[in-house]
């Protein structure tokens, strides 16, 4: 039988029964469409990640220290160990570009004089090279012991009227004690600026740890005595002149707090960043190296702190993005295994049709045979029929897939990525579907006898 002749009466019993060739179907495309989805938002985010880390940020090394072995992503299971000093110290290291802390502060609400609104998220406290100047699109960076705070755009646009550079800010800490700052600066995205952070947008205040986090530190019990708390820089935030006092111009200028301060040279940062000479692999692992060292040795405030309970990890933002990778991986392989259930009982779906169809039509097998038609004719018959469903699905299925993906990336605001390769597999899948699941039935309607088709009523 002519191939064009089978396609032709294969096409005409699909559309004799719609409904039951789409049910048939359906499998297939929730299958193919679930991976593309998952896999392009999977290609997506990767990009995006990928595209945030900039040239500056690859030299970066992010620490903190938590148990060997501990899993999950960047500061899991950190314990505060690293002192104002250590920081200075490891600044000081030959192969060293610049070090200073990482903490996060919890605050209830933040206010431009005239609006408040809440705030959960609170004020990132690190060192002036945590912003880079290119990251700016107004103003400068801020200066270790001044309050003054960076924002990003999400929280400039929170009030009724943008908070532009100059303006001042009030934000009640967790425990509701409140606390000045000068807007100097506004970054160019309303995402996080490192792996610390997450890459999520969402309105972020950037201060350094001097003052802000070293006033806070000893209320949490990160360092200091009870003499020296943060209820004091809270109440001094009023006066321009007394919130400063404290910090001397040594510890404004290292870029870590400083020894002219009890408050700040007492506070323990959970997070560290060490800035490399250069994104060159050699420095970076330079850097990590005389770091490492240093703080796992005696001569550092961490040491006391590490041992067999504790061990200092150094990672890049790359090595930090395997880790997503890593779990980018696990769901994407975990939604192929639940399309791959969908595309079995698809495959099911199709194969039982298939032998329904052969049932129904066993009268006209009996006359195609009787007319000439060999075993291999009524073999390529049934079994082309069940391939063109199995396409129809993987196309149905690529084109859900593909809009799903779009759909998605734009939701999270993510570039668009499509993985090509598995649209070109979505394909080759539903022809093997349709294939597998078609040659039983069309073997079956191949060996029936034709006397025994013509009498079947």
């Amino acid at each position: 039988m002519n191939p064009l002749e089978s396609l032709r009466l294969a096409w005409r019993s699909i559309r004799g029964h719609r409904l039951r060739s789409a049910l048939t179907t359906l499998g297939i495309v929730i299958g193919i469409a679930a991976v593309i989805t998952f896999v392009t938002l999977g290609a997506s985010l990767q990009a995006g990640v990928i595209g945030d880390i900039s040239p500056d940020d690859q030299r970066n090394v992010y620490g903190w220290a938590a148990e060997p072995d501990t899993e999950g992503g960047p500061l899991a299971g950190a314990q505060p160990v690293f002192t104002p000093d250590d920081l200075a110290a490891v600044e000081d290291l030959e192969s060293v570009e610049a070090a200073y802390g990482y903490a996060t502060i919890q605050t209830q609400a933040i206010s431009n004089g005239e609006e408040q609104v809440a705030q959960g998220n609170g004020l990132i406290a690190s060192g002036p090279s945590y912003i880079r100047e290119e990251r700016l699109v107004e103003g400068r960076q801020f200066e270790m012991g001044e309050r003054e705070a960076v924002i990003n755009p999400a929280a400039a646009g929170q009030f009724e009227e943008n908070v532009s550079v100059g303006d001042e800010l009030t934000v009640t800490i967790l425990g509701g004690q409140e606390t000045t700052l000068e807007v100097v600066g506004i970054t160019d995205t309303s995402e996080g600026l490192s792996p610390f952070e997450g890459f999520e947008s969402s309105p972020r205040v950037y201060v350094p740890t001097d003052p802000y986090y070293a006033e806070q530190a000893v209320g949490l019990g990160f360092g200091g005595d009870d003499e020296s708390n943060g209820d004091g820089g809270a109440e001094s935030d009023g006066n321009e002149s007394g919130g400063n006092e404290s910090v001397t111009n040594e510890s404004a200028g290292n870029g870590n707090g400083g020894d002219g301060d009890d408050t700040s040279s007492d506070a323990r940062f959970l997070a560290i960043i060490v800035e490399a000479e250069s994104a060159d692999q050699s420095d970076i692992d330079a850097a990590r190296e005389s770091a490492t060292d240093y703080l796992e040795s005696d001569a550092s405030d961490a040491s006391e702190f590490l041992g067999d309970d504790l061990e200092v990890q150094l990672q890049t933002s790359t090595e930090l993005l395997g880790q997503l990778q890593d779990v980018l991986d696990l769901l994407r392989n975990f939604i192929v295994g639940i399309a791959a259930i969908s595309l079995l009982v698809g495959s099911i779906g199709i194969a039982n049709i298939m032998l329904v169809s052969v049932t129904e039509r066993t009268r006209e097998i009996g006359i195609m045979k009787a007319v000439g038609a060999q075993n291999r004719d009524v073999l390529g018959l049934f079994l082309t029929e069940s391939v063109i469903l199995g396409v129809i699905g993987a196309i149905l299925g690529t084109g859900l897939g593909l809009v799903g993906g779009y759909l998605g990336a734009q939701y999270v605001d993510l570039p668009l990525v499509y993985p090509l390769e598995y649209v070109a597999i979505a394909i080759a899948v539903g022809i093997l579907v349709g294939v597998l699941a078609g040659l039983y039935p069309a073997w079956r309607a191949a060996r029936t006898d034709p006397i025994d088709a013509l009498r079947y009523e």
